[in-house]
């Protein structure tokens, strides 16, 4: 028991290790300073980026009014989708916030969907080609979700900053929210809002589809178990796989979300905020 105990422990373990390049550790193949890459994650992640880059254009180059194709109806309902959640939630206008929220929707969709394919397969490939670790879905990483967090924040502060004034936006910290007479307790509480921000965006994705993917592992060790629990996984791993199919739409939709709700915010003035 102890052996298959350890068994199952070290298949997941494999699976949760990217494919590092630069300051990685030798043995554990972790991250070992500031200059260390995964490699997988930006590979899956520049490549899901070019897909929609090329759809976009393909569909671009063959716009029609009469009767347009699948890929155009499919493309048009998403961007009418996005626009109305912009219409809803976004005060003023920006013609920045369209396509930023667009962006965000079906790219992180993308990097999500990457859960569906079978947890062995790329990574099986990847070993053929002398690809000892392979982690395929991008927003499994901490890198990524991050990394998109911190540059939706980078545009709040942007924002903030050239509606309300450098001073404006100084004030919200001074007395947000509790006025003048306590302004040590509105610095650290504004700070906290600010901060929880970019946090709570990466950490939400990123938990989500973490979990996502450890089930399909889980799912995936029965048949290692026993060759006659292959039927009970195929079972499992497409009923877990249909109800996935929610969460990564729902993850991807409440990124753009919190992201045009957060940008709203920054656009408003000080008297209305």
């Amino acid at each position: 028991m102890s052996g298959e105990a350890q068994s199952s422990a070290e298949y997941i373990q494999h699976h949760l290790v990217n494919w590092c390049a630069g300051n990685c550790d030798p043995v554990t193949h972790q991250a070992a300073g500031f200059w260390a890459f995964h490699v997988d994650t930006l590979l899956f992640g520049w490549l899901l980026a070019g897909l929609m880059a090329w759809i976009s254009f393909a569909v671009g180059r063959v716009l029609t009014t009469g009767t347009p194709g699948t890929l155009q109806n499919v493309v048009e309902s998403v961007v009418e989708f996005v626009q109305t959640q912009v219409r809803d939630i976004f005060p003023g206008s920006n013609p920045l916030i369209g396509p930023l929220a667009i962006t965000i929707f079906i790219w992180v969709f993308l990097m999500n969907a990457m859960d569906l394919i079978p947890v062995d397969l790329l990574p099986l490939i990847g070993r053929m080609f002398g690809f000892e670790y392979l982690k395929v879905v991008p927003t499994t990483d901490l890198g990524t979700t991050f990394a998109l967090a911190l540059s939706v924040f980078a545009l709040i502060i942007y924002y903030n900053i050239k509606i309300k004034g450098p001073i404006g936006y100084l004030k919200q910290f001074l007395f947000h929210p509790f006025g003048k007479y306590l302004i040590p307790v509105n610095i650290i509480m504004t700070t906290i809002e600010e901060v929880a921000k970019p946090v709570s965006l990466g950490l939400r994705l990123f938990g989500n589809m973490f979990a996502g993917e450890l089930i399909f592992m889980l799912i995936a060790l029965l048949s290692l178990a026993s060759i006659f629990l292959l039927p009970f996984q195929v079972v499992l791993g497409s009923l877990w796989a249909i109800f996935h199919i929610l969460i990564i739409t729902l993850q991807a939709f409440i990124f753009m979300l919190l992201t045009i709700v957060y940008l709203g915010m920054a656009h408003t003035s000080e008297e209305e905020h």
